[in-house]
């Protein structure tokens, strides 16, 4: 559902925002029948008339996996539905993005679809690019895309263990190098949200959205183990979900100075400087762990 709160509103205005990037559908695989379908929608609650809309499909690799996928029907496809919420909404759109964490083993198929997408729309295109595509591009190929936007986050495995999967700099470092080489502009997306992975017997059972150590501090069924760790005291319900006595979440979170510390690093490494800069994403929940400043900070490096 598209609409802002106050607090939303508030920082787009005092950054000065005038692009969004707006996550129209996904797109997965029917489970009866395994033909590509598009999932949960967006729906308009006001309409984003003072901002430059970039639709962002997201397509599971899965699909992409199908050995014997209708490219060109689902790039068509695609697009209809986009134009389609586009004119019921009434939002003029120049660009579109997509979203794809393409493999060895999907590329023909994705690389294929991007070229019939961008024919049939005629429209700017970009793509999201992983850090392992940028330094395996040789391998993974790239898109035929005006232009790519590095996902600078969801760098490790969702784990047990006390590494951060959403951004880790030793992690990172290892394809920093790679930015000089690679032949597509690249603007950068950085991540302002959290979550907690819920543990029980040293195994993942889940991925909790919209959790941080701030509202869990608060919370007296819960006690802080580690700096990102939370032991449950007593059994107890969070947001529909049931946490037994002794579970574990672990919490993973952005930091100001993790935000400063990606700008610099990827400042060290440019060919070229990017165009824009993406945070990830645009929820009140998210906004209300920084300071206001924080944006224009991640910015004023480039």
């Amino acid at each position: 559902m598209f609409k802002f709160s106050n607090t939303e509103k508030e920082v787009l205005n005092e950054n000065n925002v005038q692009k969004l990037y707006v996550r129209y559908f996904d797109i997965g695989l029917h489970p009866k029948t395994n033909f590509p379908i598009p999932i949960s929608p967006i729906r308009f609650e006001e309409n984003p008339i003072e901002y430059t809309i970039v639709p962002v499909v997201f397509i599971q690799n899965k699909v992409m996996l199908q050995p014997n996928l209708d490219v060109e029907n689902l790039a068509q496809k695609t697009f209809d539905f986009i134009e389609q919420i586009n004119s019921k909404n009434k939002i003029p759109c120049q660009e579109i993005q997509i979203d794809c964490d393409w493999t060895l083993n999907s590329k023909e198929n994705y690389l294929k679809f991007i070229e019939v997408f961008k024919k049939n729309s005629r429209k700017k295109l970009s793509a999201t690019i992983r850090l392992h595509q940028v330094k395996y591009f040789k391998k993974t190929k790239i898109p035929n895309v005006d232009s790519g936007v590095l996902m600078y986050y969801n760098m490790g495995s969702i784990a047990p263990d006390s590494l951060n999967s959403i951004y880790d700099q030793k992690v990172a470092e290892r394809y920093l190098k790679s930015l000089k080489k690679y032949p597509l502009h690249l603007d950068f997306a950085f991540p302002i949200y959290s979550w907690g992975i819920h543990i029980r017997d040293n195994k993942v059972i889940g991925l909790r959205s919209k959790m941080n150590s701030a509202g869990l501090e608060k919370d007296s069924n819960f006690e802080k183990t580690s700096p990102n760790f939370f032991r449950v005291k007593h059994s107890n319900y969070k947001n529909g979900v049931f946490y037994e006595e002794n579970d574990l979440l672990k919490i993973e979170e952005i930091k100001t100075e993790d935000l400063k510390e990606m700008a610099e690093d990827l400042q060290d490494n440019l060919v070229e400087k990017p165009n824009e800069i993406i945070f990830y994403d645009l929820d009140e929940f998210n906004l209300n762990n920084y300071e206001k400043n924080i944006f224009k900070q991640v910015v004023s490096w480039f």
